[in-house]
């Protein structure tokens, strides 16, 4: 009772199925709830091509800051399109899943499945401790407790989607718009320096005093460019969550993903201008976006406001993917490759079985990388980037089927974005391999073979559970046979009585009761025999003696060898004598021996095991 009211306490009260039309969410509301962890990407995107083109010494791969954050715009405008264009396609949701399983067959579409999980697992483990990491720029003094935080912070995430979309959404929006509102207020404010108070630009290296292209500048600046299309993910979420969205949702979903693309293009190019015209570089202990505001408004308090609202919207860029994740599950278990209660709504109209998995799943993740942003992000964009392939190649297909008007040049958009993220995919993984890009490429397949094994199984249960008429009436026909009852009895009690009487109320003439008692003390166990023969001298006893104290195995025995002398029709039922304590904790005073044997007796498909209660009441 207290577990449930402080449930009640924490996620709210149950819904009516008939308020889930009241729980979809308007394009207002839908922009910072799917696009808080593309917006928020400017927190540690851009860094992180800078902290792979500082390592050169001397700086003089620094110039190709620009042209790949030029690069990335370029491509977040052709992925962003495309995602438009499967919205449109598939308005049912699913995103890349949903649209590979319809054009591309089963393989791809689990591949599409099994990459966005893991990038929705990373979203939220790097959104968490990039919001922590930027904290503890501001406030050196709680660097020794990231970890402590990411994890509190996670399971506030959880709590707040277990409410339901429409409060998590109110809970969200405003930090959103005040962290969009922040950015481009230090954009202005960088302008306004610029261009009004001329500031002069630091010093960089420039294209003419740069390293010769070669090999291996090559490969860093690839590498810069990988780590850098970290600031992409998070745009396939509205694909995936359309039937979130208020009528009408087709059309909704598609302009809150051009006004997300925008937004964060404006942002990307901005701030990617202000870091190379201050020569922002980074520095150990304070992220560059950090950096950046405090050369702009100085350490005062427009700084602290911006570094918290920083911090916010990096944790609750976590929550794109609680909202993208559970639907994806959703549409999978539908489909049968996951477990099925993942496609079960929880009382509060939402997928709770997702959003308790994905914060899990995250949190050992977090805790097995220390809540180290630089060594999750090499993990990061093969999963997001191998989905939008996926996707733009399902979208070829589509329009070379459909063939509308205009459809060559619709053809010619997706393939361009299939072969550029198809480009970047590999990219990522010749330039992070090694620095940890390995376990999301053994880990895809792993997860691809999971589904398969899970859909197999559901195959194989409903093979053997299909039922026709006519093999109903032949099994009901069939020769009901006897019902052999066996009751465990360690010694005589009101809760043995209720038993025996309960078997009495279900046996029949021809039905067998045996009690069973097993003994390890000779004495005691002549004591019990002679006390049943007073009580029930009509039922069998089975004195079974155990000579190294064990309970569960001389009974399991007894029972074998009982289904080896009773006919095919028979039903064995084990009813097991048990009572129930009043106070939770009275049950760490008693042994679970009822327990252990319902659990053992599962692989037994013709015994039923059946537990007699008996309540205490004080």
């Amino acid at each position: 009772m207290m577990f449930k009211t402080l449930s009640r306490y924490l996620i709210g009260k149950p819904l009516e199925n008939k308020q889930l039309e009241n729980e979809r969410i308007p394009k207002w509301k839908a922009l910072p709830i799917f696009s808080s962890d593309a917006l928020s990407s400017v927190g540690y995107g851009p860094e992180q091509i800078a902290l792979v083109l500082a390592s050169v010494p001397a700086l003089e791969l620094y110039s190709y800051f620009g042209p790949i954050i030029i690069a990335i715009i370029i491509l977040l405008a052709v992925v962003a399109l495309s995602y438009a264009q499967v919205v449109k396609v598939n308005p049912g949701g699913g995103g890349s899943y949903g649209i590979a399983m319809k054009y591309l067959g089963v393989y791809p579409a689990l591949i599409a499945g099994a990459a966005l999980f893991a990038d929705y697992l990373l979203t939220v483990a790097v959104s968490i401790s990039s919001g922590t990491e930027a904290l503890t720029s501001a406030f050196p003094f709680l660097m020794p407790y990231h970890l402590h935080m990411d994890i509190a912070v996670l399971l506030v995430m959880m709590l707040v989607n277990l409410r339901g979309t429409r409060e998590a959404s109110t809970f969200f929006v405003w930090p959103t718009y005040i962290f969009i509102i922040s950015m481009f207020m230090t954009i202005l404010g960088g302008f306004y320096q610029i261009f009004v108070l001329q500031v002069p630009a630091g010093t960089v290296a420039s294209a003419s005093t740069a390293m010769p292209m070669n090999a291996f500048t090559m490969l860093i600046i690839l590498r810069a460019f990988a780590n850098g299309c970290s600031s992409m993910t998070g745009v396939e979420a509205i694909a995936n969550g359309v039937t979130m969205f208020k009528e009408p949702q087709e059309s909704n979903a598609i302009k809150t993903t051009a006004i997300m693309a925008a937004i964060l293009a404006s942002m990307l190019g901005g701030l990617g201008y202000l870091i190379i015209y201050f020569h922002i570089l980074p520095t150990e202990g304070y992220t560059l976006l950090s950096l950046l505001i405090e050369e702009i408004f100085s350490r005062g308090l427009i700084f602290y406001f911006i570094q918290i609202m920083m911090m916010l919207i990096l944790y609750l860029a976590a929550n794109t993917a609680y909202n993208g994740l559970p639907p994806l599950l959703s549409f999978m278990a539908v489909d049968g490759y996951v477990p099925r209660y993942f496609a079960n709504r929880g009382e509060r109209l939402n997928y709770s079985n997702g959003i308790e998995l994905l914060t899990l799943a995250t949190a050992i993740l977090i805790i097995a990388f220390d809540g180290n942003v630089e060594h999750l992000i090499s993990l990061y964009a093969i999963g997001v980037f191998l989905s939008f392939t996926i996707a733009q190649s399902a979208m070829v297909v589509h329009w070379h089927k459909s063939k509308p008007r205009n459809w060559q040049l619709y053809a010619g958009i997706n393939g361009l974005g299939a072969v550029v993220t198809a480009c970047v995919v590999i990219i990522v993984l010749l330039t992070k391999f090694i620095y940890g890009a390995w376990i999301i490429v053994l880990l895809i397949p792993i997860l691809v073979k999971i589904f398969f094994k899970i859909h197999h199984h559901y195959n194989d249960v409903r093979e053997q559970l299909v039922l026709t008429p006519n093999e109903y009436k032949t099994f009901m026909h069939a020769s009901l046979g006897r019902s052999i009852i066996v009751i465990p009895i360690a010694s005589p009690t009101q809760a043995v009585a209720r038993a025996i009487r309960y078997a009495k109320t279900i046996s029949g003439d021809e039905d067998k009761i045996y009690a069973v008692h097993v003994y390890s003390d000779d004495a005691r166990g002549l004591k019990i025999q002679k006390l049943w023969q007073e009580l029930e001298p009509d039922i069998e006893m089975i004195m079974i003696q155990s000579p190294y104290r064990q309970l569960t195995d001389p009974l399991i025995d007894f029972i074998t060898n009982l289904r080896k002398t009773i006919h095919a029709n028979d039903i064995i039922t084990v009813l097991v004598p048990e009572f129930e304590t009043k106070k939770l904790w009275h049950r760490l005073l008693h042994n679970q021996s009822g327990w252990i044997l319902r659990i053992r007796m599962l692989q037994f498909l013709d015994v039923v095991v059946s537990t007699v209660p008996l309540k205490f009441t004080r």
